[in-house]
């Protein structure tokens, strides 16, 4: 199970600690005695259960103990990794960490000592063949794996495959029968507050039910999770709850439990599933073929910012605007370009960089689809022919100067006051190292005001303008036109396309109130 905020100290306290129980009020129908009033009423929730054995009795032979063994490095640092995870991204202590595992690795030599691990997770079936859902992080750098189930017996399982994106893995049983399985639902169906049940196998203890609400959906928890908007619950899970369903009163699975937030290590009622209907295509495609297909453009994409929607004439800022395309990309092919304002995938409308990454990553890959975008203040549709998400899609950043090298004559500088600003021409040796095109414009920022409006906006010398407002900077004079056009327009923002090192990025810079 992740953990977010535990210590290897108040784990093993949560461990032995004391657990409170909680209790149903029913409220009954309350009247106000008051002459005249109208009639206050309170009913009793519907659809509460008496029990939940019912349902538990119905879905339990298909939830299943995941026992895992694994290889792992012995050393120093490896056998109390754990408890360094809680100092991850302390100043320094990143470097301090590989600098030990590198003296460690010099001391071992190439081959280090390796040594048997053994880890616990849960899961369910989904078909009668025997086809296990679990976490991936269950299964991780698995050598061997079985599964106990709700009969006691321990059957091998083969891994399927796995997508670490979604934590998501599939197990096959090994022997042939007919196993008991349980559904996906969907999760769009509940309401917060609706009842849930967890099933699964904390601290190895098999067979364990909880039950609690739907507390919220929606969820984001961390960058190591693009696609999926995590389901938040309060039944107990813990360690050991990885990789187990989460149901609905009918008995279909709801959610896959794969994480918590916790001070203490135990359950303190913020847990995280993973909702049915990505969980449900996500195995589907891993059955088939054995790994996710994502869909993939070759964009980088900001959030549209309330700022940059002013700056571009737009009264809503839900959208992403793309920052950079990949050349030779889907992107590129199906004309998409940099400025670009996506408003909606095939008809589902985004509201930022985030929905709009998982909503491409959810496309099936080398299938046509409607982007509806806005380029230059207009409304338009483009069709794109989406990719496969490389596995390594991010283009590596080179931080750069504009500084001539020594020996070399100095560009001729070109001030603005009014924003204050100096700038030099962009080069042709200067474009190469930025990774732009071959005579593409821009200003080289060479010294900035402090407090004035691009000091304000973050600019530094360095970095160069490409655009503003949608139109090419290709001199001093045509940023000053982008300007005056704003102006003129009664607004107070110009949007630019700033390069840093082989990024692109927009920001927004003020150039005040029409008087």
């Amino acid at each position: 199970m992740k953990t977010f905020g535990v210590s290897r100290q108040a784990m093993v306290a949560a461990l032995f600690g004391a657990a409170a129980v909680g209790t149903l009020v029913v409220v009954p129908k309350v009247i106000n005695p008051e002459a005249g009033a109208q009639p206050i009423a309170i009913e009793a929730p519907r659809g509460a259960p008496l029990t939940f054995a019912d349902l538990i009795e119905r879905v339990e032979p298909a939830v299943v103990s995941v026992n895992v063994v694994s290889e792992r490095e012995v050393g120093q640092l490896a056998d109390v990794e754990q408890f360094f995870e809680q100092f991850r991204g302390m100043p320094g202590f990143d470097e301090f960490l590989q600098k030990r595992q590198q003296e460690q690795e010099d001391q071992q030599g190439d081959e280090p000592e390796t040594e048997e691990a053994r880890s616990l997770g849960s899961g369910f079936i989904i078909s009668q063949e025997g086809y296990v859902v679990t976490n991936n992080h269950v299964v991780e750098n698995a050598t061997k794996i079985e599964v106990v189930l709700k009969d006691g017996r321990t059957i091998g399982a083969e891994l399927v495959g796995t997508d670490k994106q979604t934590d998501l893995a599939v197990l096959k049983l090994e022997e042939t029968g007919t196993y008991p399985y349980v559904r996906f639902g969907d999760s769009h169906n509940m309401r917060k507050g609706d009842w849930v049940v967890a099933l699964g196998n904390p601290f190895g203890l098999g067979g364990t039910a909880t039950a609690g609400i739907l507390s919220a959906d929606g969820r984001e928890i961390g960058p190591e999770s693009p696609y999926t908007d995590f389901l938040q619950i309060d039944a107990s899970i813990n360690r050991g709850n990885s990789g187990g369903p989460t149901f609905d009163l009918n008995g279909n699975v709801v959610g896959v439990n794969t994480a918590i937030f916790s001070p203490t290590g135990g359950s303190v009622g913020i847990g995280f599933a993973i909702p049915a209907e990505l969980a449900s295509e996500v195995t589907q495609a891993i059955i088939k073929d054995g790994r996710v297909s994502r869909g993939w453009l070759g964009v980088s994409i900001q959030d549209l910012t309330e700022d940059m929607a002013e700056a571009q004439g737009m009264k809503e800022h839900d959208g992403a605007i793309i920052a950079d395309v990949t050349s030779d990309s889907p992107a590129e092919k199906g004309g998409l370009e940099r400025g670009d304002i996506i408003l909606a995938v095939n008809g589902q409308k985004v509201t930022d960089a985030t929905s709009t990454t998982r909503l491409v990553g959810r496309l099936i890959a080398n299938t046509a689809n409607k982007f509806d975008i806005v380029r230059g203040g207009k409304k338009q549709t483009i069709n794109v022919t989406v990719g496969e998400r490389p596995d390594d899609p991010n283009a590596r950043v080179v931080p750069v100067s504009s500084k001539a090298k020594p020996g070399e004559d100095a560009p001729e500088e070109s001030a603005m006051d009014s924003l204050g600003v100096t700038f030099v021409p962009l080069d042709e040796e200067l474009r190469m190292r930025l990774g732009l095109g071959t005579d593409e414009p821009g200003l080289v920022v060479a010294e900035v005001t402090k407090h004035g409006v691009m000091d304000e906006a973050g600019l530094q010398a360095g970095m160069v303008i490409l655009e503003a407002n949608n139109e090419p900077v290709t001199s001093v004079e045509s940023f000053q036109k982008a300007i005056d056009a704003a102006k003129a327009a009664d607004r107070t923002k110009v949007l630019i396309a700033v390069r840093i090192g082989q990024i692109t990025n927009y920001r927004t810079i003020d150039i005040g109130k029409k008087d």
